[in-house]
């Protein structure tokens, strides 16, 4: 039985209690949370007796009997609370983005090293079903040979996030770099779990909404040796609305791939549809209606969490896999603000 001690309990805390409750040889142990309300509202929601309620880490590591922190906290508390779990020997889980800087994330791989404790980062876009069922597809070499790929991000989230309107992150507004650190970690992780390590990437972005202090569009190329990518990513943009927008302010996000091969092309429609073209132009539908499934892809994630604790196989997402994903990041911003490609050794 692995028992599970929760930082953080504020928006996407839901997602992770949920996916806890649902696998077996799972307890939660201890919730912890400066914001009393906060912690109590989640706490009667999840059924997690007061007793197991902390004010902070420090404060759950003496008292709760747990194997297990995960943190669900912003980036900037991640190297204390990820340091002081590993000094107590507890493995670790820790939510994207995983750190400000490459030298903020490697200090965190060490730490988690020198304790011999398990780190693993909580990125679950690349477990959203239609990512894994894209990924099913090019493991059998469905598309063949690959030469390029396109992925679209969109949604018309920030242009609303006047003062006036609520929103469920509300520090969105003053992030420096928020589009592709915020999501950009999702974005990177998966292309790196589809595609691999790009050898080079080249960026322009762009803050379209006067609310926001960082950016929130951006096209993105990256390449390889034999096949080339793009990504045009948005959070401003009317492309592909649901309908009439409504309040309050919540995101829609919607991902299209298409995969280009020398077989045949994938493609990730909106609606989360997925088909395959072959090159008679026939068009065959492989899924239907698979979205973007939060609260499931916690589930896989967590539920591969326990299972590498259990049999001690390396995380997918582990933190010193993570580091290449910052990476592609960081590279990101530094090709927008140096305007040059931007190269990546051999890994």
């Amino acid at each position: 039985m692995w028992k599970i001690g929760v930082v953080g309990a504020g928006y996407w805390s839901d997602k992770h209690l949920q996916a806890w409750r649902r696998i077996p040889g799972v307890q939660i142990q201890g919730l912890c949370d400066p914001d009393k309300s906060r912690l109590y509202s989640k706490a009667e929601a999840y059924d997690i007796p007061e007793d197991k309620l902390y004010g902070t880490l420090e404060e759950m590591l003496a008292a709760a009997d747990i194997d297990v922190v995960d943190i669900i906290t912003p980036p900037d508390t991640h190297p204390e609370l990820v340091g002081r779990a590993a000094r107590a020997g507890k493995h670790i889980m820790c939510q994207k983005p995983f750190a400000h800087s490459m030298e903020e994330a490697r200090e965190m791989v060490e730490a988690a090293k020198a304790a011999e404790v398990r780190l693993m980062v909580t990125e679950n876009w690349r477990w959203l079903q239609p990512m894994q069922a894209i990924k099913e597809l090019l493991n059998s070499g469905a598309a063949g040979l690959l030469h390029t790929i396109r992925y679209i991000h969109t949604d018309y989230y920030s242009p609303r996030f006047a003062p006036e309107n609520e929103l469920p992150q509300p520090f969105f507004r003053e992030m420096p770099r928020l589009l592709f650190y915020e999501m950009g970690v999702h974005w990177h992780d998966t292309w790196r779990f589809l595609f691999g390590d790009p050898k080079r990437i080249y960026a322009e972005t762009r803050r379209v909404s006067p609310y926001i202090t960082g950016e929130d569009a951006g096209l993105i190329t990256l390449g390889y040796e034999d096949y080339m990518g793009f990504m045009d990513m948005s959070w401003a943009t009317r492309q592909n609305l649901p309908g009439l927008l409504t309040m309050p302010v919540l995101p829609e996000h919607k991902e299209q791939l298409i995969i280009e091969g020398d077989q045949a092309t994938l493609k990730l429609y909106s609606s989360g549809t997925l088909s395959l073209i072959d090159n008679s132009g026939m068009e065959t539908i492989v899924t239907e209606n698979n979205g973007l499934d939060f609260e499931e892809s916690h589930f896989r994630l967590q539920s591969h969490f326990i299972h590498c604790l259990n049999t001690g196989e390396e995380f997918q997402t582990s933190g010193e896999d993570n580091l290449k994903t910052l990476e592609l990041v960081f590279g990101t911003y530094r090709s927008a603000e140096e305007h040059e490609v931007i190269h990546f050794g051999q890994r």
